[in-house]
């Protein structure tokens, strides 16, 4: 299946089936936390916190894109990836993703 944020496929007849989209939400735990403040304070990257970013956006896009398969889709169009941080309980915070597009018949 093609997955791609561009809102047309350049030569190809589109038969217009729907919005899909897909979500996921993943907690971090406490020392992956921690030791990301101590990252953010003396500088580099996360790699913990980009590890489940990665895991969450691929089991958003693979939940949107079962959705697109079911409709009879065999492409997903203007594809959009939405990324939050959502706090809980004393200091956690959750990983979200949210991904949506348009299911298309393209060919």
């Amino acid at each position: 299946m093609l997955l791609t944020t561009t809102s047309t496929l350049e030569g190809q007849q589109i038969r217009y089936l729907g919005i899909v989209s897909g979500e996921a939400i993943l907690g971090a735990n406490v020392f992956r936390d921690f030791f990301a403040k101590i990252t953010d304070i003396v500088g580099g990257r996360s790699g913990s916190y980009e590890a489940e970013l990665r895991k969450a956006k691929t089991i958003a896009m693979k939940e949107m894109e079962e959705q697109a398969r079911q409709m009879g889709a065999n492409a997903v169009i203007g594809i959009d990836l939405d990324y939050e941080t959502i706090p809980v309980g004393s200091g956690g915070t959750m990983l979200m993703v949210s991904v949506s597009g348009t299911a298309v018949v393209a060919g």
